[in-house]
């Protein structure tokens, strides 16, 4: 039997429930319902529970998840979405830039491949727990992190305990790297170049949706895109979209959006978040956005030439309402990297903080990774995509996003170190478009012509 992932109304009570505990609501009542019609938690790591629900149980889920969305929340102030709210919350909000700088096709085929590798690099672990990655790196004497993660070396035992992400392996361990496999952290930025040069920079989110269901396969989406796009499909339009029983309004799939954003608003992070929220809106909600947004605000910084990442994460919080969950996670992340020399530590004390409350997908904990990663390695890209990894929970997205911001400070494809670059062969898969194949120089000149349209 075909079991839907990310859709079905029985495997999203449980993760609404626990969103309705972090954004400031009060779900206890509707929660003991639940359990007492012998409702099942959610999925801890797949995106269906491994058998259907009776009709009964499916209803009932489908009229809780809408009790849920009418509780009023006390973080409201605190962590608004519509974009003159975080603009009134954020009392250093950046100034529109006079003039742009000018990105160069080396700096953005540099942040392509960050991306690309940043992301490779994370797929054979993603969904591991944390003591997991440290045993497999281990084991082959690569801890911590330096290269590409190998099954060659590991004794059979741990390879059996902890088996490798299944979709991922075949392509993204060092044996098999053979090019860029298709992800949907790269297939994400295709969809957004799409964007600007089908609609220019006064896109809208509706154009964001219209060239989703043009160009988007709908089983290449995932957790809130999924939600989204079925959403768009009964009828339903943006914002809503991003609202309508869709517990993962939070989670990271906005922030691996936001990147084409930064890359082509060079030295204005204003204009980089703006358009960061814009597409944002189509499929996530407060922290979901600031992340976008943050990422964008950052990656418009380091697209100047600017090199000191400090100035660079300080640029991205200006964009985040400071009172909110993730502008504290990202303040607290930074003071972590800057106070242990042990990247091991700053990732243990990120856990205890984070992991008993958030998904391993949310953007908050994950968010405060990435910054701690890149101020750790004062943005060193080796470092950076390494560290980001090394952390665990959404191990692929994050060192995709690590990977494009210090391939973007590094500043041309070959300041990379060839060992991490030349497995990609210049040649990336992907199922967007006419893209499929393309090299990262072809992207980064494509994605050069956006910086310079209306």
């Amino acid at each position: 039997m075909l079991r839907l992932t990310w859709v079905q109304p029985e495997d999203l009570i449980g993760h609404e429930l626990r969103q309705a505990s972090q954004d400031g609501r009060e779900p206890k009542a509707i929660a003991a319902h639940w359990r007492a019609a012998g409702g099942p938690e959610a999925p801890l790591t797949a995106g269906a529970s491994p058998t259907p629900a009776s009709r009964y149980l499916r209803r009932l889920a489908e009229d809780l998840l809408d009790e849920l969305a009418d509780l009023p929340s006390a973080l409201t102030d605190d962590e608004p979405t519509d974009l003159e709210g975080i603009k009134s919350a954020c009392a250093n909000w950046p100034l529109p830039a006079g003039s742009r700088a000018a990105a160069t096709p080396q700096h953005l085929e540099a942040a392509w491949l960050g991306r690309a590798v940043g992301c490779l690099l994370g797929k054979p672990v993603e969904k591991l727990p944390l003591e997991a990655i440290r045993q497999l790196a281990g084991a082959t004497g690569n801890w911590p992190l330096t290269t590409y993660f190998t099954a060659r070396g590991v004794p059979e035992d741990l390879l059996t305990a902890h088996p490798w992400n299944r979709r991922s392996a075949t392509t993204s361990l060092a044996e098999n790297i053979d090019g860029m496999p298709e992800d949907d952290d790269l297939n994400y930025p295709l969809l957004n170049l799409l964007v600007l040069q089908r609609h220019g920079s006064t896109f809208t989110t509706t154009d964001v949706a219209r060239t989703w269901l043009d160009e988007l396969p709908a089983g290449r989406t995932f957790t809130a895109e999924r939600i989204a796009y079925r959403n768009l499909l009964t009828g339903l339009e943006p914002p809503h979209t991003a609202r309508h029983r869709n517990p993962f309004r939070e989670w990271i799939g906005a922030l691996i959006r936001a990147d084409v954003h930064g890359w082509t608003n060079p030295g204005d992070p204003a204009a980089a978040a703006e358009r960061a929220h814009r597409d944002a809106t189509l499929t996530h909600t407060a922290n979901g956005v600031y992340a976008a947004m943050f990422a964008a605000a950052t990656l418009a910084a380091a697209a100047t030439g600017e090199h000191d990442i400090h100035a660079c994460l300080r640029t991205g919080l200006t964009v985040v309402p400071p009172r909110s969950r993730l502008a504290r996670a990202v303040r607290d992340a930074v003071r972590l990297a800057g106070e242990h020399d042990d990247f091991d530590k700053v990732v243990d004390e990120l856990h205890a903080a984070h992991s008993p409350t958030y998904h391993w997908v949310h953007a908050v904990p994950n968010t405060a990774l990435i910054a701690a990663a890149l101020t750790h390695a004062n943005g060193d890209f080796p470092g950076s995509i390494c560290r980001a990894v090394s952390g665990g929970w959404d191990t692929d997205s994050n060192g995709a996003t690590a990977g494009s911001v210090a391939g973007l400070l590094a500043g041309h494809p070959a300041a990379l170190p060839d060992r991490w670059t030349a497995p990609l062969k210049n040649r990336l898969a992907t199922s967007i478009g006419d893209f499929d194949g393309i090299g990262f120089d072809a992207l980064a000149h494509l994605t050069h012509r956006e910086t310079h349209r209306p």
